[in-house]
């Protein structure tokens, strides 16, 4: 929702959000300028709905919205494709990757199916807005529209944090899962300890593979650190404020992510970074400018750049300040939603206005969800 917040209050846009579920009939409200539409959903799963009655009920709101273009994200993108309205895609995720690393049943023959389901939807549209160059690598030899570069943005609120002198903590803001490699974390923790890091881990995220979550606590009681490491569970956004505000270093060991905001989130905060090396998080992070890349299977690399960040103020600082400026350039808001406005216009055959409001700026935009719950 941060995009559409930006979104919401440009001069040169008609805002239409539509999304899905927790509700038994259509619900529109009003969001400032904007209108939110929200739509029941009854498939017991993601994807008999993405591909049955939802996904059909939802194509035809749409268009009967009668919008210049449509912006849609994720699943919503699958959904959306056969629309005949200009369209513009944005990948936040690849569901078939996901669900490969999952640790769930059947997640094998699961990701095989979503991956041709996604890339068939890919190379139907026009324009996809890519939050990072790792989407765009993954994209090629599938995509056959436009690939525009745009990153995620982060909430304002993100760049505002007042940080406060403590005791040193390393906060990480991730799913208790396979694919967050929350094991890795916690050993790397344990071994910075067991060579004198005096600091607490403090796990934030959800728990949805349960077997995962008690390995996740059996490794903690075996390094001996019930005393040292807390699981705070889901936060909401306030509370993950809070927790950027007093953090010594923000750490992310995936091995699948596209562009996690966790990491644009702590860069906004001025919190330095320690992200695994794979995927599209080296295109968040320059190495030993605005934070460290580790390989998220090598715990004894993760222990030594916490030693060396929380063991040195003036490369702490560094790190937080060259962050700061990446993420303020990169992830604010108004500079995304500038650019996402570009898209719209392209895609609608509209050239790029002048600086004053151009009268012929799309008027309306239905702007659909994020990717649904499975």
């Amino acid at each position: 929702m941060v995009l559409c917040g930006a979104l919401r209050d440009r001069r040169d846009l008609d805002l239409h959000i539509v999304t899905t579920g927790g509700v038994d009939a259509v619900q529109v409200d009003d969001w400032g300028a904007a209108r939110i539409h929200r739509l029941p959903w009854t498939a017991p799963r993601l994807l008999s709905g993405v591909l049955g009655r939802d996904a059909r009920r939802l194509r035809e709101y749409v268009s009967g919205l009668r919008p210049d273009v449509v912006h849609a994200h994720d699943t919503y993108g699958i959904m959306m494709e056969p629309i005949g309205t200009p369209r513009v895609l944005t990948i936040h995720g690849f569901i078939h990757a996901d669900t490969r690393v999952s640790g769930t049943s059947l997640a094998r023959p699961r990701a095989l199916l979503w991956k041709r389901i996604e890339t068939r939807a890919w190379a139907r549209y026009p324009h996809i807005i890519s939050i990072s160059p790792y989407v765009r690598e993954r994209l090629t030899g599938i995509a056959t529209g436009a690939v525009h570069n745009i990153d995620n943005p982060i909430a304002d609120a993100f760049f505002d944090v007042r940080r406060t002198d403590g005791a040193a903590q390393v906060f990480c803001a991730a799913t208790i899962s396979p694919r967050k490699n929350t094991l890795a974390v916690v050993d790397g923790f344990a071994r910075a300890r067991a060579q004198g890091l005096r600091a607490t881990l403090r796990l934030a995220g959800p728990q949805p593979v349960p077997a995962y979550a008690e390995a996740v606590r059996a490794r903690i009681r075996q390094h001996g650190l019930d005393d040292a490491v807390v699981l705070l569970g889901q936060l909401s956004t306030d509370a993950v404020l809070s927790e950027l505000a007093g953090a010594s270093v923000s750490v992310l060991m995936s091995v699948e992510e596209n562009a996690p905001l966790a990491v644009q989130e702590a860069m906004a905060a001025g919190v330095p970074v320690i992200a695994s090396s794979r995927c599209g998080m080296p295109y968040q992070i320059d190495d030993g400018e605005s934070g460290f890349l580790v390989e998220p299977d090598r715990p004894d690399d993760l222990a030594a750049r916490l030693l060396q960040v929380i063991g040195d103020d003036g490369l702490r600082d560094r790190l937080a300040r060259r962050a700061r400026d990446v993420a303020r350039e990169r992830f604010h808001s108004e500079r995304v939603a500038t650019r996402t406005i570009g898209v719209y216009q392209r895609a609608c055959g509209i050239p790029p206005p002048p600086a004053r409001r151009s009268p012929s700026a799309p008027r309306a935009a239905a702007t659909t969800g994020g990717r649904l719950p499975d």
